[in-house]
């Protein structure tokens, strides 16, 4: 089992945060960005969040906006894509020069897909009695390349949390070292989205409020339901991906992947 081991990000990566992302294929850094940091980006969602709601969007460049219901009963959005091409804030986030330090963890070529992918997500949890997005099934960000007919690229999932946790919390949890799995294991290890089951050799991610993660898109993990109903099971969470491979933006004529349009079945 591995011994979870925590970073700080001092503007550069070193040799043996390189070589702990290499074997695990995930790195934990403590407080990348501080308190105001934090509530400047969830004051900038929950802007956004307002004018989708009253516009009712539908879909962002072809990826569908998960609603949700919050405690009070209000319509909240719990899943945002491209959110920082809505917000000045997100998009000066997503401009950080320490987000280009990351880079290398990918190798030549690499670069942030700030309009690919579903460029910056923002994922809005809360556990209450009219809950829908609460957890996240097994799976696999490679998946994606492969539904698109394409070959699996290099990809990684920045992660910057907005919410301190704690294990009763839930959230990310993943199989370390399961980005250097053959083909099949990546296709078959786990049932996609289905399965919620705890694996014995699975990491809790456990961040407080400004810690970034980095994660290997063809590392296995899931999102686990939190054990606490109520606002102390909020947490917010952002991910922007690094790619790699042939430069496909999207725009609003983008199509819904295969898979997307079933998202919102899948619990």
């Amino acid at each position: 089992m591995l011994s979870y081991q925590t970073f700080r990000f001092n503007g550069r990566l070193t040799s043996e945060q390189k070589a702990f992302f290499d074997l695990n294929g995930f790195i934990h850094f403590k407080h990348f960005i501080n308190a105001d940091a934090v509530q400047r980006i969830i004051h900038a969602s929950q802007e956004v969040e307002r004018q989708w709601i009253e516009k009712e969007v539908q879909k962002i460049n072809g990826v569908p906006v998960k609603y949700g219901t919050d405690l009070d009963g209000r319509r909240i959005v719990q899943r945002f894509a491209f959110i920082n091409l809505h917000h000045p804030i997100l998009k000066e986030f997503s401009l950080d020069p320490r987000l280009q330090e990351l880079l290398p963890l990918v190798g030549e070529g690499a670069r942030l897909g700030t309009h690919e992918k579903d460029g910056m997500v923002f994922n809005h949890y809360i556990n209450g009695p009219q809950s829908k997005f609460t957890q996240m099934g097994w799976h696999t960000d490679g998946l994606r390349d492969i539904f698109q007919g394409g070959r699996l690229n290099p990809m990684l999932n920045v992660g910057v949390h907005l919410s301190s946790l704690t294990t009763e919390n839930g959230g990310l949890r993943l199989l370390p070292g399961t980005h250097k799995q053959s083909m099949y294991q990546l296709l078959f290890r786990k049932k996609y989205f289905l399965s919620h089951d705890t694996d014995p050799n699975e990491i809790a991610i456990i961040p407080e409020a400004g810690d970034l993660t980095v994660h290997d898109g063809r590392l296995w993990h899931r999102v686990a339901k939190s054990g606490i109903v109520g606002e102390t099971s909020r947490r917010r969470v952002i991910y922007l991906p690094i790619i790699a491979g042939k430069y496909m933006p999207k725009n609003e004529d983008s199509p819904t992947l295969f898979y997307q349009r079933f998202a919102g079945i899948i619990k």
